[in-house]
């Protein structure tokens, strides 16, 4: 079988490692011994790609000792064991050493696959400062003159190369050594622009006080830019500490994200892994045009890359589920200091936008519905702070809760009980009379005494709290401000026209209801309607713990529109989620979807990947988050509400929709930022692609 759902290979990922092993200076048969293991443990892992470090066969640290024939020789010995290894191996190993051309030296990656050499790879920038000597023994890439070297007796591509898999084309790798990622602009970056997805550094880098975080700078920026994995290995236990020290730091980045990173100063060989998306580097660089610019403009940086085939076959058939985490909520970091940070980050964006346009309006006033849930009340929330940043009193926020057919209890108690902690202007409308005279006109069967709860009846109450406050908005010299939030705008569930979907200015229009949630949260814990800037939770008083009750409460009230009358206990007939699906799968499957244009058969692999297991994983440590977990069967189900209504009803909603600010990299669908589409386009390739995911993943 070749296709197997629950196998990372058939997503577009590769799983690479990065091997330290333990060395012995100028012991090539050791250190090859040790390479050979660790290359066995990743190849059985499943890994196709394993980097080692510089000159890593006789070990960085020998100085004039790679002078001597002798070393250079039981290199050349070395080689030939590791590449007589790679003959039971599926994996490519990319190793280290020393090269011999019409007599110079130079330090080199050399990539072995399959009881083969395919490419030798020279360093092009050598460090001869400070603690570094190397131009005393080697010579520079660009000396060499030639695009060719025999090694182990046959002639081997020498060079600029880039390697391509065959099994897989988007997995194209280059080799750079060291020193060649430090300076201004890296032979990597013109690999990236020749196409290569994977850039791996070997090096040795002996350690001192902070050099640590600087190589994570170094590597996480290059990975970015290059929008391109990036591994990288050092030299670690066994180096001469003659006058120098080595920690054996590996590390591991995608697109400026850190997958994987090793324990420094370990005493023994050691090894990590990560699954790279290579899909998500190729469609980034379709998505960023300016990646194509700098292809045409390096042109001749790029033409001096030869790409080098490389028989790769990827292990397809077996089970091989994702090592990678996927986090549940792509939208809300799960660790506690970023989630705060993306908080207090989006918060300010949209209460930065709001104090804009009032400014630019030359109006000081907003009118706001306040319906008691989660959306009016992160709303309220912003407009609170714009008055308090604009000096203004809060009573310049205009909010008005409207009672209808099927408000509940509950949310017209919580709506009241927030106006007051927000200390706005608060008033209630009862909108049934106005309602009941719409329906009267259209002669609704409710009219004469029917329960007849159709789209009809419930978007003439939608409908009518819009046209309220439009109106509101006009006779008091105000705007009007919406609440409607980016899940809504994806799934089509807003009242098209004269209903949610429409205001002056949408604070909320790109905020998932996944991470409206964890904002109400940190308003309330931060202390921000009492007019703290603080990320730190407020010191307690008895407004604040009441402000945060609320808030709290609001957030454990099932979200429902209620437009359907109940039929017991005063509770909303509607439940949002049993129509739509779960907000948190479909803020999954937008985002996927949206961000990288992945097909549903892969968003689906990541879903399962993600909420199979609910003690898998971290979790956003917060009371008001049930954990779930979803088997792949209901994944499927609420992909497929998710696609239909995503790509074939809803588009004309978004197309027309009201100014509102893009707070994220996970997209806005806005018609001038981040989505254009047509109205009247089909569901059906997506469905087919959906059909394609098995019921049971091991199948």
């Amino acid at each position: 079988m070749t296709n197997r759902f629950l196998n990372l290979y058939n997503h577009d990922f590769a799983r690479v490692a990065v091997g330290v092993p333990q060395c012995r200076v100028a012991d090539p048969a050791h250190n090859a011994a040790q390479t050979i293991a660790l290359a066995k443990q990743a190849d059985a892992a499943g890994a196709v790609l394993v980097a080692f470090p510089e000159l890593g066969i006789p070990a960085y640290s020998c100085e004039d000792l790679f002078q001597q024939r002798a070393l250079l020789d039981a290199c050349d010995a070395a080689l030939a064991d590791i590449v007589a290894a790679s003959r039971e191996l599926g994996a490519v190993l990319i190793v280290g050493m020393p090269v011999r051309l019409q007599q110079r030296l130079f330090n080199c990656a050399v990539v072995v696959a399959r009881g083969r050499l395919h490419g030798v790879v020279p360093k092009t920038y050598l460090p001869n400062y400070s603690e570094f000597y190397e131009a005393r023994q080697f010579n520079a890439a660009d000396d060499a003159g030639v695009d060719t070297v025999t090694l182990l007796g046959e002639e081997v591509p020498f060079g600029s190369l880039v390697f391509e898999a065959t099994d897989q084309p988007l997995l194209r790798f280059h080799c750079e050594i060291c020193e060649d990622v430090w300076v201004p602009v890296p032979p990597s970056s013109f690999a990236a622009l020749a196409g290569a997805t994977v850039l791996v550094n070997l090096s040795a880098s002996n350690v001192v006080v902070g050099k640590s975080a600087y190589r994570h700078q170094l590597v996480g920026q290059q990975s970015a830019r290059c929008l391109a994995a990036y591994l990288y290995t050092s030299a670690g236990q066994g180096e001469s500490t003659t006058d120098l020290a080595w920690d054996g730091q590996a590390l591991i980045y995608e697109n400026g994200d850190l997958l994987a990173e090793s324990a420094r100063f370990v005493g023994e060989s050691h090894l990590i892994y990560a699954d790279v998306d290579l899909e998500r580097l190729a469609r980034e660089r379709m998505h960023q045009t300016t990646f194509g610019v700098s292809v045409r403009r390096h042109a001749d940086e790029v033409a001096r890359f030869r790409t080098i085939k490389v028989d790769v076959a990827m292990p397809r058939t077996a089970e091989l589920p994702l090592a990678r985490a996927i986090e549940r909520f792509p939208y809300v970091p799960a660790d506690p200091r970023r989630r705060d940070e993306r908080c207090h980050e989006v918060y300010n964006i949209q209460v930065q936008a709001l104090m804009q346009r009032l400014a630019s309006s030359k109006i000081q006033k907003v009118v706001i519905g306040v319906s008691g849930g989660l959306d009016s009340t992160h709303a309220l929330l912003v407009c609170a702070k714009v008055m308090d940043r604009l000096g203004l009193p809060r009573t310049n926020i205009l909010a008005y809760t409207m009672p209808g057919f099927a408000t509940s209890e509950r949310t017209l108690r919580q709506a009241r009980e927030l106006m007051a902690a927000v200390g706005c202007t608060a008033r209630e409308i009862d909108i049934r009379p106005s309602c009941m005279q719409m329906l009267k006109d259209l002669d609704h069967p409710f009219a004469q005494g029917e329960e007849v709860y159709d789209v009809t009846f419930e978007n003439v109450q939608a409908g009518e709290r819009t046209n309220h406050l439009f109106r509101l908005a006009n006779h008091l010299g105000a705007i009007v401000i919406g609440t409607g939030d980016l899940s809504e705008l994806a799934l089509g569930w807003c009242t098209y026209g004269v209903g949610d979907h429409m205001s002056h200015y949408n604070v909320n229009a790109s905020v998932p209801k996944t991470l409206i949630m964890h904002l109400v949260r940190w308003v309330a814990e931060t202390g921000q309607l009492d007019g703290t800037v603080s990320a730190k939770p407020a010191r307690a008083t008895k407004d604040t713990g009441q402000r945060r009750n609320v808030l709290i409460e609001i957030l454990e009230t099932e979200i429902s529109p209620e437009l359907v009358p109940g039929k017991a206990n005063g509770a909303p007939e509607q439940r949002t989620e049993h129509f739509i699906g779960p907000y948190e799968l479909q803020d999954f499957n937008l985002y996927y979807t949206l961000r990288f244009g992945y097909a549903p058969r892969k968003v689906a692999f990541l879903s399962w990947s993600a909420w199979h297991d609910a003690s898998q994983g971290r979790w956003p440590d917060e009371g008001h988050l049930a954990r779930h977990a979803y088997d792949l069967v209901s994944i499927k189900r609420n992909l497929r509400i998710f696609l239909d209504r995503f790509f074939r009803t809803s588009q004309f909603k978004r197309s027309c929709i009201p100014n509102a600010p893009k707070v994220g990299t996970g997209g806005s669908l806005s018609p001038r930022g981040d989505w254009r589409a047509p109205s009247d386009s089909e569901s059906v390739v997506w469905l087919a692609d959906l059909d394609t995911v098995p019921d049971d993943p091991h199948a």
